[in-house]
């Protein structure tokens, strides 16, 4: 699988590249599929183009790509989105058109408690584990684990060289993950390398204007279809060398 995070918390200020109306997201999203995205990940936006869970800005989002594509399509429920645990859960409650799936970072509070609303409204759980927190812990002890969509293991650590050993130590720290399928990715500095790792050994990996704006050879992206083009490209060629007798600090990972 290969989803598109088509904006993540960016704002116009990272270039007019990132979509953050319902009409410009649903173009992308139709792009990004056209150039082989399997799944979307979104942030719905307000009109002055901060990330909301307001179930009126969810649905002109929501609608506006599933006219445009079929693929399953999913969105944040990230604390800065929603800080308030108990708003949150309410924002959720009145969701009036349900996303496909939801993102739920396993370290933030309230995690849980949005987990098992969701579940109740029949929306998939992707459950959101960073490096550098304790959301691997957490989410090994949680009774909603074994009914989780998937894993999303997300790399933080900004430093291209040291993105490999950081994705491996998370995969650990993850374990069988109460049996679910784990998607593996970075974000800015890690996004490339992680993705490699990803392809290495044949995870899920997910790539798009919200992980990184350049592409592998340094220049500014021009469209989640572009970063989905050479996302491919470069999990194709890390999966075919998987098999190879190369070192993993040989091939870039």
């Amino acid at each position: 699988m290969t989803q598109v995070c088509l904006n993540g918390p960016r704002t116009a200020a990272d270039g007019a590249a990132v979509p953050l109306t319902p009409e410009s997201i649903a173009d992308s999203a139709a792009e990004a599929v056209a150039a082989g995205a399997t799944d979307i990940h979104v942030h719905p936006k307000t009109p002055c183009g901060r990330d909301t869970l307001s179930p009126r800005v969810l649905e002109q989002t929501l609608s506006a790509i599933r006219e445009r594509v079929s693929v399953p399509v999913g969105v944040t429920t990230g604390a800065w989105a929603e800080p308030d645990p108990a708003t949150r859960l309410e924002r959720i409650r009145a969701w009036t058109v349900l996303p496909d799936h939801a993102s739920v970072n396993w370290h933030e509070p309230g995690a849980e408690e949005t987990a098992a609303l969701l579940l109740e409204r029949g929306v998939g759980v992707e459950a959101g584990i960073w490096s550098g927190t304790d959301g691997a812990a957490r989410f090994a002890a949680s009774p909603l684990g074994p009914k989780a969509l998937r894993v999303l293991a997300e790399v933080t650590d900004p430093d291209p060289a040291t993105a490999g050993a950081s994705a491996r130590a998370l995969l650990s720290d993850i374990g069988t993950a109460h049996g679910r399928p784990v998607l593996l990715h970075g974000e800015d500095g890690s996004a490339w390398p992680v993705l490699r790792l990803a392809g290495h050994l044949g995870l899920a990996t997910r790539i798009g204007l919200e992980d990184m704006l350049v592409l592998p050879n340094g220049n500014r992206a021009r469209s989640n279809a572009q970063l989905i083009t050479a996302g491919l490209a470069e999990y194709g060629a890390s999966r075919a060398g998987a098999g190879t007798c190369r070192s993993d600090q040989a091939a870039g990972y």
